[in-house]
């Protein structure tokens, strides 16, 4: 979790008392505004449900690396609207939902997410240069730090889930306490490849945490026009294994029920499947119009949702929050990425030749052989 100067006394712990949340019996009412099986623990005008499951300054931090994600999310839109990035997915809304489960996580665990999950990819440990330098088509921004155990983003729907079972499996035979989430949308239910991945996990009791954020759309496709089922968690019955669903626009609730379910896996009790109810709030991508398919009121809705505006909130009535803090958050955050940019630039570009040697750790005869053609040439 990111570090954050205090300097703010005493807060949230006065307003609330804190405590590790179990959520084994949270699904329950909750706000008039939440659906009735949908885990919540703060309301989107910062009123407190239940006891939260971290302190004031875990509160604060998740709230700066929430701040910084979004920084990030603007940035990389306005470099795609100037040539400088290839076709961007944005985030936007979907903050607490990324931030909350990378919070959940240990350095050994694994992750397998998507093209749209920056966000929680970097809270996990996945550089933002490298995410940066993989959006502008460089293959190099996918080669991560050996000491980082996430993949690179997938862009093929689904496909990635099964990579995670297999990387649980491993682990488990191994003997090992980690265990892999994958992150997914959700329109990727309604690919095999979430069927086959589910129920391996399911057979095999792999450690796996499934983890889908219904955003309401696939693409341009409502979520009830793709799938009979009530919900997505409610999938999980077929395969055998728990589910919860839960407001993905509340980090906390998040962080708590992804925690519950990475710790169920470590203890070897074997796969889960979290549905995060939240929303996009911009385009799929930056080739897509929503205007096309989406009612605007509805966008103004859940604006009123935002995940970041709850938590600026609850830090406010908790004395944890000030304009001089926020704008200290966002002109840092915009000093980082800034440097990632500059970083992903200007890296010098790859000789033909390169491709000769990155293509196996130790290269075949006949690459070597073609290399020296390539290079006599």
């Amino acid at each position: 979790m990111s570090s954050r100067k205090p300097g703010l006394g005493r807060g949230l712990e006065a307003l609330i008392p804190m405590a590790s949340q179990t959520t084994n019996d949270a699904v329950r009412e909750t706000s008039p505004d939440a659906p009735k099986d949908m885990f919540q623990l703060i309301e989107p005008d910062g009123s407190v449900l239940d006891r939260l499951p971290v302190t004031l300054e875990e509160m604060r931090a998740l709230y700066a690396d929430m701040v910084e994600a979004r920084v990030f999310d603007h940035k990389s839109m306005a470099m795609q609207r100037q040539g400088r990035l290839a076709t961007y997915a944005p985030f936007e809304g979907q903050e607490a939902a990324q931030i909350g489960a990378a919070a959940a996580l240990r350095p050994q665990d694994w992750l397998a997410a998507t093209y749209r999950d920056a966000a929680l990819n970097w809270r996990a440990g996945y550089p933002w240069r490298l995410l940066i330098l993989g959006r502008t088509g460089d293959e190099r921004g996918g080669e991560v730090p050996e000491s980082v155990r996430i993949l690179p983003p997938s862009i093929t729907v689904g496909g990635h889930m099964i990579h995670a079972v297999g990387l649980a499996w491993a682990e488990k035979l191994k003997g090992s306490d980690s265990v892999a989430l994958t992150s997914f949308g959700d329109g990727a239910t309604s690919e095999g490849d979430f069927h086959e991945a589910m129920n391996f996990a399911a057979v095999y009791e792999t450690p796996t945490v499934f983890f889908c954020q219904n955003n309401g759309f696939a693409i341009s496709y409502p979520v009830h026009e793709q799938t009979r089922s009530e919900t997505i968690a409610v999938k999980a019955e077929a395969y055998g294994m728990p589910a919860a669903r839960v407001d993905g626009n509340d980090v906390a609730a998040v962080l708590a029920v992804v925690r519950e379910a990475v710790d169920r896996a470590r203890r070897g009790e074997g796969p889960s499947l979290i549905e995060a109810v939240t929303y996009r709030l911009g385009p799929h991508t930056t080739s897509d119009d929503p205007g096309r398919y989406r009612d605007e009121d509805e966008g103004e809705d859940w604006r009123s949702k935002d995940p970041l505006t709850r938590i600026r909130k609850l830090l406010e009535k908790a004395r944890g929050w000030t304009s001089e803090w926020q704008e200290e958050l966002e002109k840092a955050a915009s000093a980082k990425i800034e440097e990632a940019v500059e970083w992903a630039e200007n890296l010098a570009q790859p000789e033909p030749e390169d491709l000769f040697d990155r293509m196996f750790s130790t290269p075949t005869p006949s690459l070597q052989e073609q290399k020296k053609i390539a290079s006599d040439g």
